[in-house]
């Protein structure tokens, strides 16, 4: 992430992960320029082959189901560091079938260390739905709750377009950082800056 934004936090662990995410939010002139560079950051993590791989050969058996079950458990096992307790759950698919291939983040760390929804979803939902479809064959909808920091990761099951996805809908919380920045600046009379969420 450091070297995608070209700059790194002196603070050490996962407060300097929230730092540097917010510096991608901020660097970006519009927030796809912020998903584009998440999506990046996500690819470079795996060897090339192996994510060709997987969705030439594993994606397509039985329908999806086992790469969604698979990716489900291995996110559910190596993703803890970053989001926090999470355990492997039961989705409903599209047709009426039902898979364990869900992942329901209790309280996810990530969103309640950065306060901001943008983050949320340009460094991480939509990135996140993007790399698993494009790159490993898996579909996926990330359904994040803006309320109690829970978030639901769906493999298997599509993410709606843009303008169907409700999380894209929710205004800015009360305690994000940049949007308080925002609030205080416009109430100044500078309306230059925009809100990274948008």
């Amino acid at each position: 992430m450091a070297k995608e934004v070209g700059w790194d936090s002196e603070k050490p662990g996962y407060e300097g992960l929230i730092e540097v995410a917010n510096r991608l939010m901020l660097t970006g002139r519009r927030s796809s320029y912020t998903r584009d560079a998440a999506v990046r950051i996500l690819v470079s993590l795996f060897p090339p082959f192996l994510l060709e791989l997987y969705k030439l050969l594993i994606s397509p058996l039985a329908g999806g189901k086992v790469a969604a079950i698979m990716v489900a458990r291995v996110t559910q096992v190596t993703c803890q560091w970053l989001m926090g307790k999470c355990t492997v759950n039961s989705v409903d698919l599209p047709g009426g079938k039902s898979w364990e291939s869900g992942v329901l983040v209790e309280r996810c760390k990530y969103l309640e260390e950065s306060k901001c929804i943008g983050i949320c979803v340009n460094t991480c939902k939509l990135p996140t739905q993007t790399f698993f479809n494009n790159y490993m064959g898996v579909p996926l909808l990330m359904e994040p709750n803006f309320t109690d920091y829970s978030c639901q990761f769906k493999f298997g099951v599509p993410a709606p377009l843009p303008e169907d996805d409700s999380a894209l809908k929710e205004p800015c919380l009360e305690i994000c950082p940049a949007a308080s920045s925002r609030r205080r600046q416009v109430s100044q009379g500078d309306n230059t800056g925009q809100c990274p969420k948008a």
